[in-house]
């Protein structure tokens, strides 16, 4: 699993012109999947997500987590992030899941993020074409791969 993250002020998901989700402080987690992912994969990222240390304290200093702070996050499914671009001006997307792989381990890493975060996470809807508005706080953006965990 790949994660684009982004400590954001304020977040939002629109889809045909509705807006699905909605949150002020927290993490806005872009999440691709590909084949090779296992739950292995899921429960180290949730993790990694819930309590990841870039929040400020109250010396400003990024010492606490989102599950500290109690802040919200949205989850939104991003196959793109698996795009190769090695060959041409076409990016290639071969590595990223198809849906009936991507959709049920998308839906089972934002349950283990619920869990692990002890709220409910919002999401985007899997598949459709989602208008995403943030406000990147700091900026804080962080990639994250679970199959490259030394980065």
């Amino acid at each position: 699993m790949r994660a684009v993250i982004q400590r954001v002020t304020e977040a939002s998901v629109t889809i045909d012109g509705t807006k699905v989700a909605n949150i002020a402080s927290g993490l806005l987690v872009l999440l691709g999947i590909m084949d090779a992912d296992t739950t292995e994969d899921i429960q180290w990222l949730s993790n990694k997500l819930t309590n990841l240390r870039i929040f400020n304290d109250a010396e400003g200093v990024m010492n606490t987590s989102l599950k500290d702070s109690n802040g919200s996050a949205i989850v939104v499914s991003q196959f793109t992030l698996y795009a190769q671009t090695k060959k041409g001006n076409r990016p290639s997307y071969i590595k990223a899941a198809k849906p009936e792989i991507a959709k049920p381990l998308y839906e089972q890493f934002v349950r283990q993020f619920e869990t692990d975060l002890g709220q409910t996470v919002q999401t985007g809807a899997f598949g459709a074409d989602m208008k995403v508005a943030l406000l990147n706080d700091g900026p804080v953006t962080i990639i994250m791969d679970s199959k490259a965990r030394d980065l």
